[in-house]
């Protein structure tokens, strides 16, 4: 959970000083505001938390290799979030996006501290761009999924001029 940590207290740097209604502000039509860049990633946490619950919970084991899950900050490669993962164009406050990241956040690290290593190992998940990918590794994806999206977060800033 390092890079999650990592992330996430970045995440918070960036966002700290803006106010909900320049969270909410779209740079330009057809991209995300702040906000919806805040609720995919708490949406994708708490989906990626979800099956991993499942998984777990299944007793069909598929062993994956390795992936270079790293390259998910590379934001030259565009990737069509889930629809899961799809957010939406209503009115969100920071306060209550930053509960909903800490919730997510929090399930994530209790699976990370509650399953072995060897646990996560064994069993795995299809990922849109990498292929079959072991459950130990979908954990700091969500990290470095985060870091991808903290990039994009100071761009719409800076189109904002905030």
């Amino acid at each position: 959970m390092n890079i999650n940590d990592q992330a996430r207290e970045e995440l918070y740097k960036q966002v700290s000083q803006l106010s909900d209604e320049q969270i909410n502000q779209k740079p330009s039509e057809g991209r995300w505001s702040i906000k919806q860049l805040l609720q995919h990633l708490y949406l994708m946490e708490g989906g990626v938390a979800k099956t991993i619950q499942s998984q777990l919970a299944s007793d069909k084991q598929k062993q994956a290799q390795d992936k270079p899950i790293e390259l998910t900050v590379n934001r030259s490669t565009k990737v069509k979030a889930p629809a899961f993962a799809v957010p939406t164009e209503e009115f969100a406050s920071l306060e209550e996006l930053q509960a909903k990241l800490s919730a997510t956040h929090e399930t994530l690290r209790q699976l990370s501290e509650n399953t072995t290593e060897e646990q996560l190992e064994v069993k795995s998940y299809p990922h849109p761009v990498f292929g079959e990918m072991n459950l130990k590794q979908w954990i700091p994806f969500v990290g470095y999924h985060e870091l991808r999206h903290i990039e994009q977060i100071k761009e719409v800033k800076k189109q904002l001029h905030l």
